[in-house]
């Protein structure tokens, strides 16, 4: 039986050109972060993870000493400008768009935990007054994992707002 006639063995063949697609980007990604440390003069530890299919890629200090926090910048505004290139550097490799999350310095994971309590917050302050709550602006990636916080309590959550000002609105019940 050929990979034709068995439609698993098709699927799996799939599957494997994705993760190499997945690969090839966190490749690309590495590369241009690699050459961007060099520039910047900092050193720097990349590390490339695939979750869910999306390639998450972490910049660790290689040393206790080097301060990677000015390519964070204030709120995450110049990581979240290096995602962006990053995506872009991909996109011109590739010509694919990308998804992929860039974390600097462990700057998202811990800002991932202070959404969560953020959420845990609004989820009580809205259950306990029964009215809607207004969470502060946040980032596209940052709403979406307050998003599924707030549905896995059983509560509704829609993003209100523009540009900078577009936040969260929590709910106990759906409109």
């Amino acid at each position: 039986m050929t990979a034709t006639e068995n439609p698993e063995a098709t699927e799996l063949e799939d599957q494997h050109e994705q993760a190499d697609e997945v690969i090839d980007e966190g490749d690309v990604a590495a590369d241009y972060l690699e050459e961007l440390l060099d520039i910047a003069d900092l050193d720097g530890d990349i590390d490339i993870e695939i979750r869910g299919g999306r390639t998450y890629i972490s910049i660790v200090a290689e040393e206790a000493t080097t301060d990677l926090n000015s390519l964070v910048g204030k709120d995450g505004e110049v990581l979240d400008a290096l995602q962006e290139l990053t995506r872009l550097a991909v996109l011109t490799a590739t010509g694919e768009r990308s998804r992929l999350v860039l974390d600097i310095a462990g700057y998202r994971a811990n800002r991932a935990e202070e959404l969560q309590e953020i959420a845990v917050q609004a989820i009580e302050q809205a259950r306990k007054s029964g009215e809607a709550v207004h969470l502060e602006p946040m980032s596209a990636y940052e709403r979406k994992l307050v998003h599924d916080v707030i549905a896995d309590a059983g509560l509704h959550s829609e993003s209100e707002g523009e540009s900078a000002r577009r936040h969260i609105v929590v709910s106990t019940l759906a409109n």
